[in-house]
């Protein structure tokens, strides 16, 4: 009988299982789909970022880093930080100040290595964007890529994973699970559960009576054709007037902007009509290079954010439930902070708390205390 069954392996249920291993409790994995990573995690585009508007996002990223950097030594798979850096270019003074105001936070959580550019400045880190008409930017050279397959195949390869094991119920007795029922009839017993379920973390919840506010919702990924236009090197690079985002990868350019209407649809991967034509044109605009690059629908994708109330990662016991752990809800952050999700979730399976950082603000009750984060204006 395994100590503890992770429910989803994606990358945060596989950080949790191999943070439990050092802990010296033996976790099985169990996966919906036929193999880890067909979920959220192989659809994410790798950024990495601790340019956060709120102290516990910046914490947890500083958190992540640190192990990012021992992650080949530990795992023996190199997750593939590059620190390229992130670039939010602003074109008014308002968006401007929510930058400093989000910089000031940063620098008081730790992360000291921000800064302010004018447009001077942001010809020098990014040459390839038009610069006529912004205000400046903040920038951080520490932020960068991942490779989020990469950072998941290093947690799960010597995890005890179940493919194709789809959970119908989580059979309580009081205020206890008693066991794991499975599509296929099977039970598992187990003295803990872990709800890694990423955007199907409400309804898996729901199975054992408890109220999880976490529901998917969709973003959209347009990929150019084969290019060299924009080197590999080249920021991340977004504009806050409208989140569209711009990054090199594989060869390719990769074009993210967050429209409002998308959708929360668990099973969609369809684009939305015309939204690829409508980034590629505001790409264009931004960056001239991109302008007789075509786009590739066959290449291009959607894929599923895991959204809380107040877009801040739900990390901790349930409180309807006492063997039933949270670890989801990081509201499109999960890749970039499973290493530290993973760990802090194992401390406190393990001791009770959280020992690492004090993650009081991420605690499942929060919703029914009236106590949410304030949910970011900008990062």
């Amino acid at each position: 009988m395994p100590d503890v069954v992770v429910v989803g392996a994606g990358v945060i249920g596989a950080s949790v299982a191999w943070h439990l291993a050092r802990q010296g409790l033996r976790a099985l994995v169990l996966e919906r789909e036929a193999s880890p990573g067909q979920g959220s995690t192989g659809r994410a585009t790798g950024g990495f970022r601790a340019q956060y508007g709120t102290a516990i996002n910046v914490r947890l990223s500083l958190l992540a880093r640190e192990k990012l950097r021992r992650f080949e030594a530990e795992t023996g798979v190199d997750p593939g930080y590059a620190p390229n850096g992130y670039l939010w270019l602003a074109r008014t003074e308002a968006q401007m100040e929510l930058l400093r105001s989000a910089q000031e936070i940063q620098r008081a959580a730790g992360l000291h290595e921000a800064v302010m550019l004018d447009v001077a400045g942001i010809r020098d880190v990014n040459p390839h964007v038009r610069a006529d008409g912004l205000a400046g930017a903040a920038y951080c050279p520490t932020d960068g890529f991942i490779r989020p397959l990469d950072v998941l195949r290093g947690y799960v390869k010597d995890a005890q994973v179940r493919p194709n094991a789809r959970v119908t119920g989580l059979r309580r007795r009081g205020a206890r699970i008693e066991a794991v029922q499975l599509a296929d009839g099977t039970e598992i017993h187990s003295g803990a559960v872990v709800d890694a379920a990423g955007p199907w973390a409400g309804p898996v919840a729901r199975l054992a009576g408890v109220d999880l506010p976490v529901a998917p919702l969709r973003r959209q990924v347009g990929s150019t054709v084969d290019t060299k236009v924009l080197p590999p090197s080249m920021p991340m690079t977004v504009w806050v007037e409208d989140g569209l985002h711009v990054r090199a990868r594989d060869g390719r350019v990769l074009l993210v902007w967050p429209t409002p209407g998308d959708p929360r649809d668990p099973e969609s991967t369809a684009l939305e009509p015309g939204w690829l034509e409508e980034v590629k044109r505001k790409a264009a605009e931004r960056v001239p290079a991109l302008a007789d690059v075509p786009v590739d629908p066959r290449r291009s994708w959607a894929g599923l954010y895991e959204m809380s109330p107040d877009q801040h990662a739900v990390l901790g016991r349930a409180p309807e439930c006492e063997n039933l752990f949270l670890c989801n809800g990081s509201s499109g952050h999960g890749v970039m902070h499973a290493p530290a999700l993973g760990q802090l979730l194992a401390e406190i399976i393990v001791n009770g708390k959280a020992r690492s950082l004090d993650v009081h603000e991420l605690r499942p009750s929060r919703f029914a205390e009236g106590e949410p984060n304030p949910a970011p204006r900008l990062l």
